[in-house]
Protein backbone atom coordinates (compact mmCIF):
# COMPACT_ATOMS: atom_id res chain seq x y z
CA UNK A 1 0.00 0.00 0.00
CA UNK A 2 1.90 3.23 -1.07
CA UNK A 3 0.11 6.30 1.37
CA UNK A 4 -0.72 8.64 -1.00
CA UNK A 5 -2.45 11.39 1.30
CA UNK A 6 -3.77 11.36 4.75
CA UNK A 7 -6.87 13.69 5.81
CA UNK A 8 -7.53 14.74 9.23
CA UNK A 9 -10.76 16.12 10.46
CA UNK A 10 -12.34 17.37 13.83
CA UNK A 11 -15.90 16.82 13.59
CA UNK A 12 -18.61 18.40 16.31
CA UNK A 13 -21.28 16.13 17.45
CA UNK A 14 -23.85 16.11 19.98
CA UNK A 15 -24.94 13.44 22.32
CA UNK A 16 -28.82 12.23 22.63
CA UNK A 17 -28.50 12.98 26.31
CA UNK A 18 -25.57 14.12 28.42
CA UNK A 19 -23.64 10.88 29.47
CA UNK A 20 -22.72 10.95 33.04
CA UNK A 21 -19.48 9.17 34.69
CA UNK A 22 -17.35 9.38 37.84
CA UNK A 23 -15.12 11.64 35.54
CA UNK A 24 -17.89 13.92 34.76
CA UNK A 25 -20.75 14.41 32.45
CA UNK A 26 -20.18 14.82 28.51
CA UNK A 27 -22.78 15.98 25.52
CA UNK A 28 -20.96 18.13 23.10
CA UNK A 29 -18.41 15.51 21.55
CA UNK A 30 -15.11 16.54 19.86
CA UNK A 31 -14.51 14.09 17.07
CA UNK A 32 -11.24 13.41 15.13
CA UNK A 33 -11.63 11.41 11.93
CA UNK A 34 -8.92 10.33 10.11
CA UNK A 35 -8.83 9.50 5.96
CA UNK A 36 -6.14 7.54 4.64
CA UNK A 37 -5.30 7.47 0.97
CA UNK A 38 -3.35 4.17 -0.61
CA UNK A 39 -3.55 3.13 -3.99
CA UNK A 40 -6.44 4.93 -4.85
CA UNK A 41 -8.66 3.62 -1.93
CA UNK A 42 -9.92 5.44 1.08
CA UNK A 43 -10.50 4.08 4.16
CA UNK A 44 -11.35 5.47 7.63
CA UNK A 45 -10.37 5.44 11.62
CA UNK A 46 -11.22 7.68 14.43
CA UNK A 47 -9.20 8.87 17.41
CA UNK A 48 -11.14 8.20 19.99
CA UNK A 49 -9.68 10.21 22.91
CA UNK A 50 -11.91 12.55 24.99
CA UNK A 51 -12.12 16.23 25.58
CA UNK A 52 -10.37 16.21 28.66
CA UNK A 53 -7.70 14.29 30.00
CA UNK A 54 -9.81 12.46 32.61
CA UNK A 55 -9.62 9.08 31.15
CA UNK A 56 -6.24 9.20 30.23
CA UNK A 57 -3.51 11.43 29.45
CA UNK A 58 -4.91 12.08 25.55
CA UNK A 59 -7.24 14.87 24.41
CA UNK A 60 -9.09 15.81 20.80
CA UNK A 61 -6.08 18.17 21.01
CA UNK A 62 -2.98 16.64 21.97
CA UNK A 63 -4.28 13.77 19.11
CA UNK A 64 -4.41 16.47 16.98
CA UNK A 65 -0.89 17.89 17.65
CA UNK A 66 0.91 14.24 17.30
CA UNK A 67 -0.50 12.86 14.44
CA UNK A 68 -0.16 16.30 12.74
CA UNK A 69 3.50 17.15 13.71
CA UNK A 70 4.74 13.67 14.14
CA UNK A 71 2.43 10.80 12.51
CA UNK A 72 1.39 11.47 9.73
CA UNK A 73 4.30 13.50 8.41
CA UNK A 74 6.02 10.19 8.81
CA UNK A 75 3.64 7.66 7.37
CA UNK A 76 2.46 9.70 3.92
CA UNK A 77 4.28 8.82 1.10
CA UNK A 78 5.55 5.04 2.58
CA UNK A 79 4.79 1.78 0.97
CA UNK A 80 3.45 -0.48 3.66
CA UNK A 81 3.14 -4.34 2.64
CA UNK A 82 -0.33 -4.39 5.20
CA UNK A 83 -1.67 -2.24 7.92
CA UNK A 84 -0.02 -4.38 10.94
CA UNK A 85 3.28 -2.77 9.72
CA UNK A 86 1.89 0.42 10.77
CA UNK A 87 2.89 -0.34 14.57
CA UNK A 88 6.90 -0.31 13.38
CA UNK A 89 7.17 2.73 11.88
CA UNK A 90 5.82 4.51 15.15
CA UNK A 91 8.17 2.91 17.29
CA UNK A 92 9.84 6.64 18.16
CA UNK A 93 6.54 7.96 19.41
CA UNK A 94 6.06 6.28 22.86
CA UNK A 95 1.84 6.38 24.34
CA UNK A 96 -0.27 8.75 22.30
CA UNK A 97 -2.04 4.93 21.74
CA UNK A 98 -5.59 7.19 20.69
CA UNK A 99 -4.11 8.97 18.38
CA UNK A 100 -2.27 5.85 16.61
CA UNK A 101 -5.07 3.95 16.67
CA UNK A 102 -7.34 6.46 14.45
CA UNK A 103 -4.41 6.21 11.69
CA UNK A 104 -3.64 2.18 12.18
CA UNK A 105 -7.76 1.80 12.00
CA UNK A 106 -7.51 3.29 8.60
CA UNK A 107 -4.85 1.33 6.89
CA UNK A 108 -6.73 -1.83 7.90
CA UNK A 109 -9.96 -0.27 6.16
CA UNK A 110 -7.98 0.24 3.31
CA UNK A 111 -6.55 -2.84 3.26
CA UNK A 112 -9.70 -4.86 3.57
CA UNK A 113 -11.50 -2.98 0.83
CA UNK A 114 -7.87 -2.94 -1.65
CA UNK A 115 -8.42 -7.05 -1.10
CA UNK A 116 -12.04 -7.03 -1.20
CA UNK A 117 -12.49 -8.89 1.76
CA UNK A 118 -14.67 -7.69 5.09
CA UNK A 119 -12.87 -6.06 7.85
CA UNK A 120 -13.57 -8.45 10.02
CA UNK A 121 -12.56 -11.72 8.18
CA UNK A 122 -8.92 -9.44 7.49
CA UNK A 123 -8.60 -9.45 11.36
CA UNK A 124 -9.53 -12.99 11.72
CA UNK A 125 -12.84 -12.78 13.15
CA UNK A 126 -15.13 -15.63 12.74
CA UNK A 127 -18.62 -14.56 14.57
CA UNK A 128 -21.11 -12.98 11.53
CA UNK A 129 -23.32 -11.66 14.59
CA UNK A 130 -21.87 -10.04 17.78
CA UNK A 131 -23.82 -9.66 21.14
CA UNK A 132 -24.34 -6.42 22.54
CA UNK A 133 -24.44 -5.04 25.69
CA UNK A 134 -25.01 -1.43 26.80
CA UNK A 135 -23.57 1.10 29.15
CA UNK A 136 -25.03 3.21 31.38
CA UNK A 137 -24.15 6.18 32.28
CA UNK A 138 -25.13 7.65 36.25
CA UNK A 139 -28.79 8.82 37.06
CA UNK A 140 -30.12 11.29 39.14
CA UNK A 141 -32.09 8.42 41.39
CA UNK A 142 -32.61 4.83 41.82
CA UNK A 143 -35.98 4.90 39.84
CA UNK A 144 -34.73 6.56 37.00
CA UNK A 145 -32.07 4.02 36.61
CA UNK A 146 -34.43 1.15 36.58
CA UNK A 147 -36.58 2.83 34.03
CA UNK A 148 -33.84 3.41 31.59
CA UNK A 149 -32.36 -0.50 32.45
CA UNK A 150 -36.32 -1.30 31.78
CA UNK A 151 -36.06 0.48 28.49
CA UNK A 152 -32.42 -1.29 27.18
CA UNK A 153 -34.27 -4.72 27.77
CA UNK A 154 -37.09 -4.08 25.65
CA UNK A 155 -34.37 -3.37 22.54
CA UNK A 156 -32.79 -6.54 23.33
CA UNK A 157 -30.02 -5.61 25.01
CA UNK A 158 -27.69 -8.44 26.88
CA UNK A 159 -26.14 -7.17 29.70
CA UNK A 160 -26.40 -3.80 30.80
CA UNK A 161 -23.00 -1.69 32.58
CA UNK A 162 -24.54 0.43 35.12
CA UNK A 163 -21.30 3.51 36.15
CA UNK A 164 -21.55 3.77 39.54
CA UNK A 165 -19.50 6.54 42.04
CA UNK A 166 -18.93 7.00 45.71
CA UNK A 167 -22.82 8.01 47.30
CA UNK A 168 -24.26 6.46 43.63
CA UNK A 169 -23.54 2.55 43.93
CA UNK A 170 -25.16 0.20 46.13
CA UNK A 171 -28.37 1.36 46.51
CA UNK A 172 -28.32 2.19 42.57
CA UNK A 173 -27.03 -1.87 42.12
CA UNK A 174 -29.88 -2.76 44.61
CA UNK A 175 -32.37 -1.40 42.73
CA UNK A 176 -31.33 -2.58 39.49
CA UNK A 177 -31.50 -6.01 40.61
CA UNK A 178 -34.49 -6.40 42.57
CA UNK A 179 -36.41 -5.04 39.64
CA UNK A 180 -34.32 -7.32 37.30
CA UNK A 181 -33.28 -10.33 39.89
CA UNK A 182 -31.75 -12.61 36.37
CA UNK A 183 -30.48 -10.43 33.82
CA UNK A 184 -26.84 -10.19 33.43
CA UNK A 185 -25.45 -6.86 35.15
CA UNK A 186 -22.11 -5.45 35.64
CA UNK A 187 -20.69 -1.84 36.73
CA UNK A 188 -18.37 0.47 35.67
CA UNK A 189 -16.08 2.48 38.67
CA UNK A 190 -13.45 4.20 36.01
CA UNK A 191 -10.97 4.59 39.32
CA UNK A 192 -13.41 6.11 41.02
CA UNK A 193 -12.56 4.19 44.43
CA UNK A 194 -9.42 3.23 46.12
CA UNK A 195 -8.36 0.10 48.60
CA UNK A 196 -9.44 2.13 51.90
CA UNK A 197 -13.41 1.32 50.23
CA UNK A 198 -12.98 -2.48 50.11
CA UNK A 199 -15.57 -3.08 52.52
CA UNK A 200 -17.63 -0.56 50.88
CA UNK A 201 -17.44 -2.59 47.34
CA UNK A 202 -17.61 -5.83 48.80
CA UNK A 203 -21.37 -4.64 49.54
CA UNK A 204 -21.99 -5.16 45.67
CA UNK A 205 -20.83 -9.06 46.10
CA UNK A 206 -24.58 -9.72 47.04
CA UNK A 207 -25.82 -8.92 43.64
CA UNK A 208 -24.50 -11.53 41.26
CA UNK A 209 -22.43 -8.85 38.97
CA UNK A 210 -20.78 -10.40 35.83
CA UNK A 211 -17.53 -7.74 36.55
CA UNK A 212 -16.68 -5.00 38.58
CA UNK A 213 -14.99 -2.37 36.06
CA UNK A 214 -11.41 -0.99 36.83
CA UNK A 215 -12.67 0.25 40.29
CA UNK A 216 -8.80 1.82 41.38
CA UNK A 217 -6.68 3.91 40.34
CA UNK A 218 -5.74 4.00 36.48
CA UNK A 219 -2.60 2.94 36.72
CA UNK A 220 -2.95 0.52 39.72
CA UNK A 221 -2.53 -2.80 38.84
CA UNK A 222 -0.93 -4.22 42.24
CA UNK A 223 -3.69 -2.60 44.57
CA UNK A 224 -6.39 -4.22 42.16
CA UNK A 225 -4.43 -7.95 42.81
CA UNK A 226 -5.20 -7.09 46.53
CA UNK A 227 -9.31 -5.90 45.92
CA UNK A 228 -9.53 -8.89 43.91
CA UNK A 229 -8.24 -11.58 46.43
CA UNK A 230 -11.31 -9.86 48.96
CA UNK A 231 -14.10 -9.80 47.11
CA UNK A 232 -16.19 -12.47 45.20
CA UNK A 233 -16.81 -10.10 42.41
CA UNK A 234 -15.14 -10.38 39.01
CA UNK A 235 -13.22 -7.56 38.42
CA UNK A 236 -12.85 -6.34 34.79
CA UNK A 237 -9.77 -4.00 34.01
CA UNK A 238 -10.01 -1.43 31.44
CA UNK A 239 -8.21 2.02 32.29
CA UNK A 240 -4.66 0.00 33.65
CA UNK A 241 -4.52 -2.47 30.17
CA UNK A 242 -2.45 -0.09 27.38
CA UNK A 243 -0.93 -3.36 25.71
CA UNK A 244 -0.57 -7.11 26.12
CA UNK A 245 2.41 -7.25 28.91
CA UNK A 246 0.08 -4.86 30.51
CA UNK A 247 -2.80 -7.57 30.65
CA UNK A 248 -0.87 -10.51 31.37
CA UNK A 249 1.13 -9.06 33.96
CA UNK A 250 -2.62 -8.17 35.03
CA UNK A 251 -2.96 -11.67 34.77
CA UNK A 252 -0.34 -13.22 36.83
CA UNK A 253 -0.73 -10.96 39.43
CA UNK A 254 -4.27 -12.09 39.68
CA UNK A 255 -5.37 -8.63 39.59
CA UNK A 256 -8.42 -9.39 37.59
CA UNK A 257 -10.46 -12.05 35.44
CA UNK A 258 -11.97 -9.82 32.95
CA UNK A 259 -10.21 -7.95 30.75
CA UNK A 260 -11.84 -5.04 28.61
CA UNK A 261 -10.41 -4.40 25.23
CA UNK A 262 -10.60 -0.50 23.40
CA UNK A 263 -9.26 -0.22 20.34
CA UNK A 264 -8.17 3.12 20.90
CA UNK A 265 -6.62 2.70 24.68
CA UNK A 266 -4.30 -0.03 23.17
CA UNK A 267 -3.26 1.64 19.84
CA UNK A 268 -5.52 0.03 17.61
CA UNK A 269 -6.11 -3.57 15.60
CA UNK A 270 -2.98 -5.41 15.84
CA UNK A 271 -2.22 -5.07 19.25
CA UNK A 272 -6.05 -5.76 20.16
CA UNK A 273 -5.67 -9.17 18.11
CA UNK A 274 -2.34 -10.16 19.69
CA UNK A 275 -4.21 -9.25 23.32
CA UNK A 276 -7.23 -11.13 22.79
CA UNK A 277 -5.48 -14.16 21.65
CA UNK A 278 -3.09 -13.87 24.70
CA UNK A 279 -6.13 -13.30 26.98
CA UNK A 280 -8.14 -16.58 25.06
CA UNK A 281 -4.81 -18.41 26.07
CA UNK A 282 -4.83 -17.69 29.72
CA UNK A 283 -9.04 -18.23 29.83
CA UNK A 284 -9.52 -14.65 30.38
CA UNK A 285 -12.69 -13.52 28.28
CA UNK A 286 -12.30 -9.94 26.86
CA UNK A 287 -15.12 -7.94 25.49
CA UNK A 288 -15.19 -4.23 23.73
CA UNK A 289 -15.49 -1.10 25.28
CA UNK A 290 -16.72 2.31 23.72
CA UNK A 291 -15.82 5.05 24.22
CA UNK A 292 -19.32 7.47 22.76
CA UNK A 293 -17.40 6.89 19.30
CA UNK A 294 -19.24 8.05 15.83
CA UNK A 295 -20.13 5.17 13.24
CA UNK A 296 -16.41 4.92 12.39
CA UNK A 297 -15.33 3.38 15.54
CA UNK A 298 -18.60 1.90 16.02
CA UNK A 299 -17.81 0.02 12.74
CA UNK A 300 -14.55 -1.19 13.62
CA UNK A 301 -15.48 -2.27 17.39
CA UNK A 302 -18.22 -4.61 15.43
CA UNK A 303 -15.46 -6.18 13.34
CA UNK A 304 -13.05 -6.63 16.09
CA UNK A 305 -15.41 -7.60 18.57
CA UNK A 306 -16.46 -11.08 16.03
CA UNK A 307 -12.51 -12.37 16.86
CA UNK A 308 -12.36 -15.61 18.90
CA UNK A 309 -11.73 -14.23 22.47
CA UNK A 310 -14.37 -11.82 22.77
CA UNK A 311 -16.60 -14.05 24.49
CA UNK A 312 -18.60 -11.55 26.53
CA UNK A 313 -21.12 -8.84 24.92
CA UNK A 314 -19.38 -5.53 24.60
CA UNK A 315 -20.85 -1.83 24.32
CA UNK A 316 -21.23 -2.00 20.92
CA UNK A 317 -24.82 -0.33 20.43
CA UNK A 318 -27.17 1.21 18.14
CA UNK A 319 -25.90 4.48 16.83
CA UNK A 320 -29.74 5.84 17.90
CA UNK A 321 -29.10 5.48 21.31
CA UNK A 322 -26.39 8.09 20.96
CA UNK A 323 -27.07 10.33 17.97
CA UNK A 324 -29.81 11.34 16.29
CA UNK A 325 -27.88 11.01 12.88
CA UNK A 326 -24.89 9.35 12.17
CA UNK A 327 -21.80 9.93 9.85
CA UNK A 328 -22.17 6.15 8.35
CA UNK A 329 -24.97 4.20 6.20
CA UNK A 330 -26.74 2.28 7.06
CA UNK A 331 -26.43 3.38 10.74
CA UNK A 332 -25.69 0.53 13.33
CA UNK A 333 -28.70 -1.32 14.31
CA UNK A 334 -29.26 -4.04 16.86
CA UNK A 335 -31.98 -6.80 16.83
CA UNK A 336 -34.82 -7.66 18.99
CA UNK A 337 -32.45 -10.32 20.11
CA UNK A 338 -29.87 -8.00 20.79
CA UNK A 339 -27.45 -8.88 18.65
CA UNK A 340 -25.66 -6.90 15.58
CA UNK A 341 -25.18 -8.50 11.99
CA UNK A 342 -21.84 -7.98 11.03
CA UNK A 343 -21.56 -7.00 7.00
CA UNK A 344 -20.17 -9.28 5.24
CA UNK A 345 -19.18 -6.10 2.47
CA UNK A 346 -15.83 -5.33 2.01
CA UNK A 347 -14.26 -2.99 4.38
CA UNK A 348 -15.99 -1.48 7.27
CA UNK A 349 -18.60 -2.57 5.52
CA UNK A 350 -20.54 0.85 6.24
CA UNK A 351 -19.94 3.93 4.24
CA UNK A 352 -18.77 6.99 5.24
CA UNK A 353 -21.72 9.86 4.74
CA UNK A 354 -19.03 13.07 3.48
CA UNK A 355 -21.78 15.21 3.07
CA UNK A 356 -22.67 14.85 6.90
CA UNK A 357 -18.77 14.94 7.76
CA UNK A 358 -17.79 17.86 5.97
CA UNK A 359 -20.68 19.66 7.36
CA UNK A 360 -19.92 18.60 11.24
CA UNK A 361 -15.98 19.56 10.22
CA UNK A 362 -14.79 22.36 12.35
CA UNK A 363 -11.31 22.09 11.35
CA UNK A 364 -8.68 20.27 8.50
CA UNK A 365 -5.25 19.16 7.97
CA UNK A 366 -4.04 17.42 5.14
CA UNK A 367 -0.51 15.46 3.82
CA UNK A 368 0.26 14.71 0.17
CA UNK A 369 3.22 12.25 -0.89
CA UNK A 370 3.40 14.45 -3.84
CA UNK A 371 4.51 17.32 -1.75
CA UNK A 372 5.95 15.40 0.88
CA UNK A 373 8.22 14.20 -2.21
CA UNK A 374 8.58 17.89 -3.35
Amino acid sequence: MKIESIVLREIHMQLKSPFETSFGTVQDRRILLAEVIADGVSGWGEVTAGETPAYNSETTDTAWHVISDFMAPRLVGKTLARASDFPALMTQIRGHEMAKSGLENALWDVEARSKGVPLYKLLGGTLEEIACGVSLGIRENPQSLVKRVEQELRSGYQRIKLKIKPGKDVEYVAAVRKEFPSIRLSVDANSAYSLEDTAHLKKLDQFNLLMMEQPLSWDDIHGHSKLQAQIQTAICLDECIHNTRHALTAIELKACRIINIKLGRVSGHAEARTMQEACRQQNIPVWCGGMLESGVGRTHNIAMSTLPGFSLPGDVSASRRYWNEDIIEPEVEVTPHGTIRVPNTPGLGYQVRRDLVEKLTVRRNAWSARHAAS
